[in-house]
């Protein structure tokens, strides 16, 4: 997701910039409506930089939020300040950079997000007006509800819905994707403040309804003297909140990895431990366990979007320290979320810890010996760590370029997810992958923010990060048409599924990721379930969720709704989720199985028949 809340497209009337690109061909009624609205608006300087300060309302929070950009260049700085909850975009003309919830610096180099400023730039300085339209296409839909449709794509940007009302002619409603949502803006009562056309209320909405909304209530504007280009510059200052015991030059944790999650013991505000993962694609997070042991105060109520399709609500609250053995965090703002559950992931997790840590420190993965190494970036010399492979950041997550039995893919690294790889909905599609390999089986592989992720899962022959290969992979082709899977700005999500064959060193200061092969790899690297069910805790077992349609659970009998209570000779009772899991990737195909369950009220047993649902190996 995007910095958890932004001001980004606010709208206003400014100065056109010059295009170095040619002029595409545009339609007459396009130059009627742009003219139309140019000829609305008071001239503004064609020079300088202008302030816009807005108050902010949504989501449960409230406070300022402004807007400091050049009124030639359309380079930009777009601040939030909404009470413990603060954030920024920037662009300078060539990157596009934000400063996170922690106050860590990333320039947005992958996905959409280049892009995205480039479209920001655009509309601030109004390029459309210009000869050229800036070097846009830009095509007439039509008029409807909203008023004369235009359809905008800047050059080096990204494709936006533009609406003009016929009366006042003023720019009053855009939509824009970004990632996979897609966002309205609303502009209304325009004002004419310091020589600029403003909109003096902006509502944004991503589609979830009114809950969803942030409303921007114009508060001053402000024309200033030209900044210079540092000014719309990256800061450079690293967060500072940080120790080590003894000043050490590292630490060294034991991790647990359930179901491929990596798990550590972490105390908060001197209290625990708790279980926390450790998750490239996410952010710092207290769960609704954890903070009600704690007794914290959690403030706003916001959209949280993941691999399944549905949304849950986050706030946010502060604590005072975060501990990892002797590596502490101090005074951190954190999200709220209940990203998992017992019944998903055999525990009560207390937390977790993403970007922020990964920000913060040089950090090894090393998934043979089950540690978790977190390394001073100023004393980190890259030696005997493996194959380096570079990343860009979109948005929170490393992206690295990769290929995919040969296509060429954006690939996002995320040690919480559980998969191998999963595609995402755009590149199998546009590959035809269910067509190029249709041995596999639609099931349950995942369960994240937004409830299970479904998809079709099959063997592949290949993925490729950088110069590192692997072969026989099992590949997650996304079948979801909502949520993180559904984006087309990257084609697919690389998890410790894969990444457990390595040992894995980030290193977010230089954008480097090294990869250092396991000479023997854990034993179920690279297998996949052979029952044919999903299982979740129940109240007296493990409940199946789902039965694979034609697989060895339904053949057996078993259905949704059953409570598993013995596999083979093994009790459930008191078994861990992950290791039942475990054991049906690994149970010998061909050799039958008792299975005792219950179905209702009524005990029962069934014999399971094991057997590979997707090819052990491919060409």
């Amino acid at each position: 997701m995007h910095r958890p809340l932004s001001s980004f497209c606010l709208i206003v009337a400014f100065f056109p910039w010059n295009s170095a690109f040619g002029s595409p061909a545009v339609e007459p009624p396009v130059v009627e409506i742009l003219s139309a609205y140019q000829a609305a608006v008071v001239p503004p300087p064609k020079e300088g930089t202008a302030i816009l300060r807005y108050a902010f309302d949504g989501h449960g929070l409230s406070g300022t939020t402004e807007l400091v950009f050049d009124l030639e260049t359309g380079r930009y700085v777009d601040s939030d300040v909404l009470g413990l909850v603060t954030g920024t975009d920037g662009f300078d003309g060539t990157t596009a950079w934000m400063i996170d919830l922690s106050h860590a610096s990333t320039p947005q180099e992958g996905g959409d997000r280049p892009m995205l400023a480039v479209n920001e730039a655009y509309r601030l300085v109004n390029a459309w007006w210009h000869a050229d339209h800036g070097g846009a296409t830009i095509v007439a839909v039509g008029r409807d509800e909203d008023g004369d449709h235009l359809q905008v794509t800047p050059n080096g940007g990204k494709t936006f819905d533009a609406w003009f009302d016929p009366v006042s002619h003023m720019l009053v409603h855009i939509r824009e994707t970004r990632g996979f949502l897609t966002y309205d803006t609303r502009y209304s009562d325009f004002q004419q403040r310091d020589g600029l056309t403003v909109a003096g209320k902006i509502v944004t909405s991503d589609g979830g309804g009114r809950d969803s909304d942030e409303t921007q209530t114009l508060s001053a504007v402000t024309v200033e003297a030209p900044r210079p280009i540092s000014a719309f510059a990256m800061p450079k200052e690293v967060p500072n909140d940080w120790s080590i015991a003894g000043n050490a030059a590292s630490v060294t944790v034991p991790f647990r990895l359930p179901d491929n999650h990596i798990v550590i013991d972490a105390m908060v505000n001197g209290k625990g431990p708790f279980p926390f993962m450790i998750d490239t694609g996410g952010h710092s997070i207290l769960t609704g366990s954890t903070v009600a042991t704690l007794g914290l105060d959690a403030k706003g109520d916001s959209p949280a979007h993941g691999a399944g399709e549905g949304t849950q609500t986050s706030g946010y609250t502060r604590v005072a320290s975060i501990g990892v053995g002797a590596m502490t965090l101090r005074d951190q703002t954190v999200v709220t979320l209940d990203f998992g559950s017992k019944a998903v992931d055999g525990f009560q997790a207390g937390g977790m810890l993403g970007f922020e840590l990964f920000q913060r420190f040089v950090v090894r993965v090393d998934y043979e010996r089950n540690r978790l190494t977190l390394i001073d970036p100023k004393t980190f010399r890259p030696g005997n760590d493996g194959t380096a492979v570079p990343f860009r950041f979109y948005d929170h997550m490393p992206e690295v370029a990769g290929r995919f039995s040969g296509l060429p893919g954006r690939f996002n690294i995320d040690t919480g997810s559980r998969a191998e790889v999963s595609l995402t909905g755009p590149f199998v599609a546009a590959n035809d992958l269910r067509g190029k390999y249709p041995d596999g089986i639609l099931t349950v592989d995942g369960w994240g923010v937004g409830g299970p992720s479904r998809s079709f899962v099959a063997r592949a022959p290949s993925l490729d990060l950088g110069d590192v290969s692997v072969t026989n992979v099992v590949a997650s082709l996304a079948t979801q048409t909502k949520g993180a899977f559904s984006d087309a700005n990257y084609e697919g999500n690389v998890g410790s599924g894969f990444l457990k064959r390595f040992v894995v060193t980030f290193d977010y200061g230089h954008r480097v990721i090294y990869l250092k092969p396991l000479k023997k790899p854990l034993a179920d690297t690279g297998s996949f379930d052979r029952s044919g069910m999903w299982l979740n805790l129940g109240r007296g077992g493990f409940e199946i969720v789902e039965t694979v349609v034609g697989g060895p659970a339904e053949a057996a009998g078993l259905a949704k709704g059953d409570e598993i209570t013995a596999i083979g000779k093994r009790r459930t009772q008191g078994m861990v989720l992950a290791d039942a899991r475990r054991l049906l990737k690994m149970l010998p195909p061909g050799q039958p199985i008792r299975i005792d369950y219950r179905r209702g009220d009524e005990a029962r047993s069934a014999t399971l028949v094991p057997r590979d649902l997707i090819p052990a190996t491919v060409p």
